[in-house]
């Protein structure tokens, strides 16, 4: 393990995390109409906090390895735009703004875990749970969005 490199890119995922807590739910996001579906607040930083050491982690373990390059500009993409959905989905309040935000993270996730793969298939396994996380966030955001389009 490389535990500078590791850091770089967590300290990465941490630029991420800080919109966040920058754009905080609050009233206005309870006061939504949600699905049932919808996981509870509590679950969101454990889920966030795992995920981003996994890709941390994942990314590193890719960085290391020759003709890694592509895999890691399709992971710098994904985080540009993980940073970028908080603002626009809490901070703006434009469901419909940051739903193009995820469909361009999803698109990026799914790549970065295809190109993981073929590098590292350990890498590419570490990055399935955030892709699965954006699938759900994905679609909380349609629902949400279907059920509040005051917000969109």
């Amino acid at each position: 393990m490389d535990a500078w490199l590791f850091f770089t890119f967590l300290a990465a995922c941490g630029a991420a995390a800080a919109t966040g807590a920058m754009f905080k739910p609050g009233a206005w996001y309870d006061g939504l109409d949600k699905p049932s579906w919808t996981p509870p607040g509590v679950a969101f930083p454990i889920v966030w906090t795992t995920l981003y050491l996994l890709m941390a982690f994942a990314a590193m373990r890719v960085a290391l390895l020759p003709g890694s390059g592509q895999a890691l500009a399709f992971w710098a993409a994904q985080i540009a735009f993980n940073t970028l959905w908080t603002p626009v989905f809490f901070g703006l309040r434009r469901m419909r703004a940051a739903l193009v935000v995820l469909v361009g993270l999803w698109v990026f996730v799914a790549l970065t875990c295809v190109s993981f793969w073929i590098l590292d298939p350990v890498a590419g396994v570490l990055m399935v749970p955030y892709l699965l996380w954006v699938s759900l966030a994905g679609a909380l955001n349609v629902s949400l969005w279907r059920r509040n389009p005051e917000f969109a």
